[in-house]
């Protein structure tokens, strides 16, 4: 007797279809990457990262097509010129790689805690496996390489301690409290990823086709700056230490290697997980100050978020995810069907 199949549900679909989509748009990244790259180690790197990506979206098919869904269309060749001249010098792409793999660990982890399929958790194990290796040695390169800002270091307390008075959830007022290991490592994450926003929006913004996309693009820049500005002037009153910028390692060139589509997309997906990064530091922020400042922040990128969603649909850039039948429009269709019938 043959096992009784079990559909995939909307949670596992959802990230199958975000991964599908992020793989295809950086297989062209990575396409184009190596036919600039020069350093072995790092060629190596995006060599591995691209057998793991192409490896995902054939895996991923195979999945749309056991539950009869269609193959998103994603990203393909007509959205990368790889023989563009360069945009981009090595170490940013060291760097890029970087980001890329910490903010695949983090959705790899959320996929298989979603996923209920035994197929599916077995995936995601295995993605997340193979994406700890290439972060390890993408991270063992750029120390390598000198080129990784270590994050701040604290001095250990003599003993443990307990908040005694509400002082410690101060920020507006008064004497604010040190910065707790915390808020410091949520700081330092989030100005690493703006700085890598900053670096691509000014590549993004000289190469890209849309008088209006580069208009957005340099908007985003200058958002990602004011961001940046933000948390170095928090480090400076504590004396502590900040990450380097990467906007040096972007060339001159005017020529896109990217379709406006590919380029939207990038951007789009770099400011929706800011915003998640965000959420996740204000939930463990404890500086009333600091919660106020992420507040104001987050509000920003979601009104740009929601802007670059409308250039996306006035556009046909959109790309819609799998969604639930529309009942309303099916009962509606029947209701119309008896009358008419009448």
């Amino acid at each position: 007797m043959e096992p009784t199949r079990i559909q995939l549900t909307a949670p596992e679909i959802s990230s199958l279809w975000t991964q599908y989509m992020f793989d295809s748009m950086s297989i062209c990244f990575i396409k184009y990457a190596l036919q600039h790259l020069e350093d072995q180690d790092i060629t190596k790197i995006y060599q591995t990262s691209l057998k793991l990506s192409e490896g995902h979206v054939q895996r991923i098919k195979e999945f749309f097509n056991g539950e009869g869904f269609p193959i998103p269309q994603g990203f393909t060749e007509k959205d990368v010129n790889i023989y563009a001249p360069r945009l981009f010098q090595d170490p940013f792409y060291l760097y890029y790689m970087y980001i890329m793999t910490l903010q695949g660990l983090t959705g790899y982890a959320f996929s298989l805690s979603t996923s209920i399929r035994s197929d599916l958790r077995q995936y995601y194990m295995k993605t997340n496996t193979e994406t700890m290796m290439l972060f390890e040695k993408t991270i063992d390169t750029m120390l390598n390489k000198g080129i990784y800002a270590r994050p701040p270091v604290i001095t250990p307390a003599e003993t443990i301690d307990f908040v005694k008075h509400d002082s410690f959830l101060s920020g507006w007022f008064g004497e604010r409290r040190p910065l707790t290991s915390m808020e410091i490592g949520d700081i330092t994450f989030n100005m690493n990823k703006m700085h890598l926003h900053v670096a691509l929006k000014l590549g993004y913004s000289q190469v890209a086709s849309s008088k209006e996309v580069r208009q957005y693009i340099q908007r985003g820049m200058e958002i990602s700056n004011k961001h940046i500005a933000t948390f170095e002037k928090i480090f400076r009153e504590e004396k502590l230490n900040s990450p380097m910028s990467w906007q040096s390692h972007v060339t001159s060139s005017s020529q896109s290697p990217f379709s406006d589509k590919l380029i939207m997309y990038q951007v789009q997906l770099s400011t929706h997980v800011a915003v998640a990064f965000y959420g996740t530091a204000l939930s463990v922020t404890s500086r009333n100050d600091l919660a106020e400042k992420y507040l104001g922040l987050d509000a920003e990128l979601v009104k740009y978020a929601k802007d670059g969603a409308d250039l996306m649909i006035k556009n046909g850039w959109l790309e819609e995810p799998p969604k639930a039948s529309d009942r309303r429009a099916l009962t509606k269709g029947k209701r119309e069907g008896l009358i008419s019938k009448e």
